[in-house]
């Protein structure tokens, strides 16, 4: 299978991580496409005419987009404790999706953020629009904190990598951000879960 890919992605780095937790990375060739929001990258576009990563190309040729839909199809070709979906059903269950939903809002809002200020041309630059998707960023972590803490910490899922996910990409591009200084729990968290080979590996 090949993967599309760039390393400062955090949406690729959920597929390299549940790859990892599931035994998998020796099934994908990875491609690396450089793209970015103004500048497509026409071969990926062939596989995926959005243009954007990730991007699976299994091999009789289907291919699969995006990163939540890669990274089910990847759980469910291994014999471990599943990852993605309800698990048990309920609204526990779709409580474990709503959490990866959230991850997947924080990264979304982080990488328009990116866009915004690496891509956009200064005198162009909208400082209110900016303003707004930082607070998407957090005020999600703000509910990770207060509400989310008891998934977090149970068993590994695809939300709980979504979020540390998210978390890095926090890291990697905003650092001076200083995500940490108002919750404590997150951040014990998060250095925890930070030791894991599939995240150490997958360090952008």
């Amino acid at each position: 299978m090949k993967l599309w890919h760039s390393p400062a992605s955090p949406f690729v780095r959920k597929v390299l991580v549940i790859a990892h937790e599931t035994g998998q990375t020796a099934k994908l060739e990875i491609a690396e496409a450089s793209t970015n929001a103004v500048a497509r990258n026409e071969e990926l576009a062939r596989d995926n005419p959005c243009g954007k990563i990730p991007a699976l190309v299994l091999d009789d040729g289907t291919v699969l987009f995006d990163s939540r839909v890669i990274c089910a199809y990847l759980d469910s070709l291994h014999s471990g404790a599943k990852l993605s979906g309800p698990g048990a059903g309920g609204v526990a269950g779709y409580r474990a999706l709503a959490l990866e939903a959230l991850g997947d809002a924080i990264m979304d809002a982080a990488v328009l953020t990116r866009y915004e200020q690496a891509l956009r041309p200064a005198q162009f630059r909208w400082d209110e629009w900016e303003a707004g998707q930082v607070a998407k960023v957090n005020t999600s972590l703000d509910h990770l904190e207060r509400r989310w803490m008891d998934l977090l910490e149970g068993p590994l899922s695809m939300g709980v990598i979504t979020v540390g996910c998210a978390l890095g990409y926090l890291d990697f591009r905003f650092a001076e951000m200083g995500w940490r200084e108002s919750r404590p729990k997150l951040a014990a968290w998060f250095a925890k879960f930070s030791e894991r080979p599939s995240m150490q590996a997958t360090r952008p």
